[in-house]
């Protein structure tokens, strides 16, 4: 290791800065150990990043910022069982080809794959699913470094109660070094979207929550106009978009041209409610078939801040409605479309989904675009539902509010209480949640 000083870290949006005490980059868990140690004999917090992916503040690290860039072996594939040991590094891309390679997939995930496992895992980042759900109910057994800079492994069986807390953990109860995921055998996602109008999603998203794998919808501020997605598993054999097709789609129009326009509606935003009428009128439908996490994941070049917030399911629909009254009696002029997914019950101590059926509203700004007054609105409605903010992503909630909607929350901060007293890693984000 060679740790570096005065070295300013700042996360993929850049509404996150920090320039740490030092930087260091181990190669193995044991350096990681080593680096914790040495943290606390100097007084100092430390903690990890992964691709910085988060808009809050859950990866600054103000004392000893350990980079995970070196801690990317994958350490075992097991076939048979489907049990797969990579280490926190990893980004999700590789770990999804390697997955591949040997015949296997997630169950289920995100719309991007840029993060690192562990990165990803600690924010309790989540896809949509009617029967899958998201990444922390698909980890099998966690390898982490403690603060006073022993290791220890956790699973269902081992430590368990340290498994369902630290698997949504937020890099508070220790830094993961590896994680043993739960696999299943590859398999071909058959993608149908079709734009559809705002009463007809509402009206039959129930219907289609039951009727497919995994269904998510985009509404488009301003306008009546949706975008809905079903995934489902088929046979085979896989009929991909073809090159220029997906470039259209998915670089061009979803990224280059959206950018283009983000740009515009950011010097101009009255222009927003005309532009997505555009939009989403110009949407078409398409169908196609291929390996499952190039289905579940798009890339995502225009850069945005993003709030989004995880409510009962059986809210939903009563909640959009309402928010979608908000935008007539505000002045928001909102350019990004707002997402909508579903998943099931999670076991995860701080996964949002937590004992409860869960959908998720996920609203977006372009990043050069002031947030605070739309988010704020968004969050006073979805709070009022007993709403959960996503870990990764902004939001305003502190201790005292989150304890009235996590069972388990307490039992979390007692667990940090114990293994982590003298608060070694701690950042700013963290005394917000979990309060000192």
């Amino acid at each position: 290791m060679s740790p570096v000083t005065n070295q300013t870290w700042q996360n993929w949006a850049g509404n996150q800065q920090a320039t740490p005490h030092r930087v260091a980059t181990p190669r193995s868990a044991a350096e990681v150990a080593a680096e914790v140690r040495s943290a606390a004999g100097d007084g100092l917090t430390i903690r990890m990043t992964g691709t910085g992916h988060s808009f809050t503040g859950a990866a600054v690290a103000e004392g000893v910022l350990l980079r995970p860039t070196a801690l990317t072996a994958v350490r075992s594939v097991d076939t048979a069982t489907g049990l797969v040991t990579v280490e926190a590094g990893l980004p999700l891309h590789t770990f999804n080809r390697v997955l591949d390679e040997h015949g296997l997939a997630l169950a289920n995930m995100g719309d991007i794959q840029e993060q690192t496992v562990a990165g990803a895992l600690q924010t309790a980042t989540h896809g949509t699913g009617r029967d899958a759900a998201g990444l922390a109910s698909q980890v099998a057994a966690l390898e982490l470094v403690l603060a006073d800079g022993t290791m220890t492994n956790c699973s269902r069986e081992e430590r368990p109660d340290l498994f369902a807390a630290a698997l949504a953990g937020l890099g508070a109860l220790g830094v993961v070094t590896a994680i043993t995921w739960r696999t299943v055998p590859a398999f071909l996602l058959r993608a149908q979207e079709a734009p559809m109008k705002w009463d007809e999603v509402l009206a039959r998203v129930d219907e289609f929550d039951a009727a497919n794998e995994h269904f998510e919808f985009y509404w488009f501020p301003h306008t009546e106009g949706c975008l809905t997605k079903r995934n489902n598993r088929v046979e085979g054999p896989a009929e991909p978009l073809s090159k220029f097709k997906h470039w259209l789609d998915d670089q061009f129009l979803s990224n280059t041209v959206f950018g283009a326009v983000n740009r515009v509606t950011h010097r101009a935003p009255a222009s927003a409610p005309f532009v997505n009428g555009i939009s989403a009128k110009a949407l078409g439908a398409r169908t196609y078939s291929d390996t499952s996490y190039k289905v579940f994941t798009s890339p995502r070049t225009v850069r945005f801040k993003e709030q989004e917030y995880g409510i009962p399911r059986e809210a939903l629909v009563p909640a959009l409605r309402e928010l979608r009254s908000l935008f007539t009696k505000g002045d928001w002029q909102i350019s990004f479309p707002i997402e909508v997914r579903l998943l099931p019950s999670e076991d995860a101590w701080l996964s949002m989904a937590h004992g409860r059926p869960s959908a998720f509203i996920a609203v977006h700004v372009y990043h050069r675009d002031p947030h605070e007054d739309y988010f704020r609105g968004v969050e006073d409605l979805l709070t009022g539902l007993d709403g959960r903010p996503h870990w990764g992503k902004l939001h305003t909630r502190d201790a005292a509010y989150l304890q009235k909607v996590y069972p388990r929350f307490d039992d979390f901060r007692a667990l940090r209480d114990e293994l982590d007293p003298d608060r070694r890693f701690a950042n700013p984000y963290t005394r917000q949640i979990f309060g000192e």
